[in-house]
């Protein structure tokens, strides 16, 4: 089972990011800039999910690996993939792919913006 406060410490100890709660969306997305690169909330049966970014490759690898982690649930299905937080997904993996959809999103910013927020 998921620590849902260490889910938050991990995504918010990164450089510049932030949460911002969406009430139609009943979802707590984690951004960079502004853009996001997770976002925690729950599918249409109500299990908790958080749903990352992800290359191409990698994200299919993972799902073929593991039933936990599906194609982005709500986002596009090739680029995002979204995990069962109830699910049998290892912690260590779990932070690799948040470390890994920051590290997406940070570079896709203007590098004037990414320099600023390596700087904070």
């Amino acid at each position: 089972m998921i620590d849902y406060e260490r889910l938050e410490t991990r995504c918010l100890s990164k450089k510049g990011a932030t949460k911002e709660y969406k009430a139609e969306w009943e979802a707590a997305l984690y951004k960079i800039g502004d853009k996001m690169f997770a976002m925690r909330g729950s599918d249409k049966s109500g299990r908790s999910i958080i749903t990352l970014k992800a290359d191409p490759a990698d994200g299919a690898f993972l799902r073929e690996r593991y039933k936990d982690i599906i194609a982005g649930y709500y986002m596009n299905k090739t680029h995002w993939n979204s995990v069962y937080l109830d699910g049998a997904v290892p912690d260590d993996l779990l932070n690799d792919m948040i470390d890994k959809s920051y590290d997406i999103i940070l570079r896709s910013l203007p590098k004037k913006t990414q320099k600023a927020i390596l700087e904070q």
